[in-house]
């Protein structure tokens, strides 16, 4: 698999995301569709339509790489393969659903149980994240592209990222031990290209949801310059059984205050 192109399927995905996203609000607009899941969460038509939007393209592009999408993945089935996409159609899908604006459309490509390529685009933003390697994570933002090199902007604050108003106490004691002196809630996998975009400082969370939901954030926020790591600031693989994410810290820096 070494000798993938990376930047060359980046490049090409960017329209199919940018056309997905386009769908995915005309959807939003008229009112999407809701169906219950098994696990009971909601799956609605902008999901599936996404969904095979991108893993149509991504076959064209990578046809001998298999893909693990939230809508289509199968948990009963071991994940034997080092190398995979990972894909999560809309994350945030109940905010999706009440017309939010924080949802994104997702794309991770893992090599050797590592996140080597990651897009995340959120369209009600028009914000577009993508990176593809150390040093090159970049925003296409209204239109125009920026590097992300997760350099601190506009604030002296350290800015922590919750995902509810419910903070627990393991992850307060972390925002303590980091100084954190603002709190931010924010839904998606938007929380670690915000970090990247140095737009706030770190996002702690206790283990939940799947690989998928973190697996495009974790490479742009990475290969932007950024760290996430377990709680006991250990890294971690993906392709785990279930899919099950651990116990997460992502940090914009070592040192926040710079």
């Amino acid at each position: 698999m070494n000798n993938l192109n990376l930047k060359n399927i980046t490049k090409n995905l960017i329209d199919t995301f940018l056309k997905a996203g386009k769908i995915a609000k005309e959807i939003s607009h008229r009112g999407a569709k809701i169906t219950i899941k098994a696990d009971k969460s909601p799956v609605t038509d902008g999901d599936l339509a996404v969904d095979k939007l991108l893993r149509t393209k991504i076959k064209s592009l990578t046809p001998n790489i298999p893909i693990v999408s939230e809508e289509t993945v199968d948990l009963n089935i071991k994940n034997e393969d080092k190398t995979f996409w990972l894909i999560d159609p809309i994350d945030g899908t109940r905010d999706y659903i009440r017309k939010s604006d924080e949802y994104t459309l997702n794309a991770a490509l893992i090599i050797d149980l590592k996140p080597a390529l990651g897009i995340v685009y959120a369209p009600a933003k028009n914000r577009l994240f993508f990176s593809y390697g150390k040093g090159l994570a970049f925003e296409i933002n209204n239109g125009k592209k920026v590097d992300l090199n997760c350099k601190k902007i506009n604030t002296d604050e350290i800015i922590g990222l919750e995902h509810s108003g419910t903070t627990p106490n393991e992850i307060i004691d972390i925002y303590k031990k980091y100084k954190v002196s603002q709190m931010l809630k924010m839904s998606s996998s938007l929380k670690f290209c915000i970090l990247a975009a140095g737009e706030a400082d770190i996002y702690a969370a206790k283990a939940r949801a799947w690989e998928w939901d973190i697996a495009a954030g974790h490479a742009i926020l990475e290969h932007a310059g950024g760290y996430i790591t377990t709680h006991d600031e250990k890294k971690f693989l993906y392709g785990k059984e279930n899919y099950k994410n651990l116990p997460i810290i992502a940090k914009r820096a070592l040192s926040l205050e710079k």
